[in-house]
């Protein structure tokens, strides 16, 4: 991938959106299968931590300075926002839920800084068309809710679980998301990064502990299947798809590096389908459609707006995928 932020190669640009379109929709399914036989937040836990070392020591390799006790502060309060919250409710949510509606769910996460963003004084008033956003989002989401289809999950039978946990970790995203716009763990976003995912996922490693999820686990369980998942989100999923991310902000336009959010939801919901046995109903397929347009409406109506460092900082830690 060029590093040049002048120019570009085409090839580049391919590559860099193909990582934050197609891995990124496809860490719902990685999830999912990762889960079949890895308690949940050990394994976002461990997966977030060991992406978060590689990460940082990569980058402390390279001579990046030390961050400072406060960066570290700051890094373990937006890491449990986004990452032990966030990503951490995602993953117990795909316990009761098809990943193709845990994504769908999560792109509700503009609509909330949308909101909280006005109400904390952060951004302008949600525009007319922002608005129109909204009401198409939660119509959406009361589809999904309402007809749910079936799907192999762990904990069938109790899809109101875990609609409310992923809607839950979508509100947290966004707390998270507004307040690092005001606090930043280090100067580099690639060493910020590597924080934030050490912090947030150690906080979901000791919560696993806690709720018990290491009692009778023995390794010798997790299948290949889910060995070959786990690998995949931590190397793909945590760190190229985030570095691609990364990338893209300094050689496009934020709001173009931004469409992953239009596009993940879809490739959750198809990937499902082909490979998970996941349903697809006219219900869902309406629910998906409101939703990817509500956020479409909400990031559109609300960029011109929004001044040019909070729109990169809020289109930035949107996407840091609660994968």
């Amino acid at each position: 991938m060029s590093t040049s932020a002048s120019s570009p190669t085409r090839l580049s640009l391919v590559l860099a959106f193909a990582a934050v379109y197609i891995i990124w929709g496809s860490t719902y399914l990685g999830i999912r299968f990762a889960i079949d036989s890895i308690p949940p937040l050990l394994m976002a836990g461990t997966r977030y931590a060991l992406a978060g070392v590689l990460l940082y020591c990569f980058m402390r390799l390279r001579g990046a300075p030390r961050p400072s006790a406060q960066g570290w502060l700051t890094a373990f309060i937006i890491g449990v926002c986004l990452l032990g919250f966030g990503n951490g409710g995602v993953t117990l949510g795909e316990q009761y839920i098809p990943t193709g509606m845990a994504s769908l769910l999560v792109a509700t996460v503009p609509m909330f800084l949308a909101i909280l963003g006005w109400m904390s004084g952060v951004s302008q008033r949600p525009t007319a068309l922002v608005a129109l956003g909204l009401v198409f989002g939660l119509g959406g989401v009361y589809l999904l809710a309402s007809h749910p289809g079936a799907s192999h999950v762990a904990l069938p039978g109790r899809q109101g679980i875990g609609i409310t946990m992923v809607l839950t970790a979508a509100l947290v995203w966004a707390i998270g998301s507004l307040y690092s716009k005001k606090k930043q763990a280090a100067a580099s976003p690639f060493v910020a990064g590597g924080m934030q995912m050490i912090c947030g996922g150690l906080v979901m490693l000791v919560v696993g502990l806690l709720r018990g999820e290491a009692n009778g686990f023995e390794l010798a369980q997790v299948t290949t299947k889910s060995w070959w998942a786990y690998a995949y989100l931590v190397s793909f999923g945590s760190i190229v798809g985030f570095t691609a991310y990364i990338w893209l902000l300094r050689v496009v336009e934020p709001a173009l590096a931004g469409t992953y959010a239009f596009v993940n939801p879809v490739v959750a919901v198809l990937l499902g389908w082909a490979f998970a046995g996941e349903a697809l109903n006219v219900s869902m397929l309406g629910g998906a459609a409101l939703i990817v347009l509500a956020v479409m409406l909400v990031v559109l109506g609300g960029r011109k707006k929004q001044p040019k460092a909070i729109e990169e900082n809020t289109v930035e830690f949107e996407a840091k995928k609660m994968r």
